[in-house]
């Protein structure tokens, strides 16, 4: 479970949506992709999920550019791995691919 410090934070998180995320967001809100219900910025144990479908057990991960420095490339295994422990999938989309090819991302 979140602590109440993570709760804010992915309220407050929901107000800052980097733009791949909104592009995202918009595509995925309202069951648009095969009728699965995605929350956005969802907290869970110490962490805040970009996306997460409760029924899929699914995580979605919008990578930017600073998910590819050694020390954030390590920090997101860790956090994959943590979540696997959950019986959580995690799927990471590249926000250059959110951003050029969202209809091959959600295909």
């Amino acid at each position: 479970m979140a602590d109440s410090k993570s709760h804010e934070r992915a309220r407050r998180f929901r107000r800052e949506l980097t733009p791949p995320e909104a592009r995202l967001y918009v595509a995925l809100r309202g069951r648009k992709l095969r009728g699965l219900k995605f929350r956005r910025q969802h907290p869970i144990g110490p962490y805040i999920l970009d996306f997460y479908c409760s029924a899929a057990k699914l995580a979605v991960e919008v990578d930017g550019a600073s998910h590819l420095t050694a020390e954030r490339g390590a920090h997101d295994e860790r956090r994959t791995e943590w979540l696997a422990l959950q019986g959580i999938k995690v799927l990471r989309i590249a926000a250059s691919d959110v951003r050029d090819h969202l209809v091959d991302v959600l295909g």
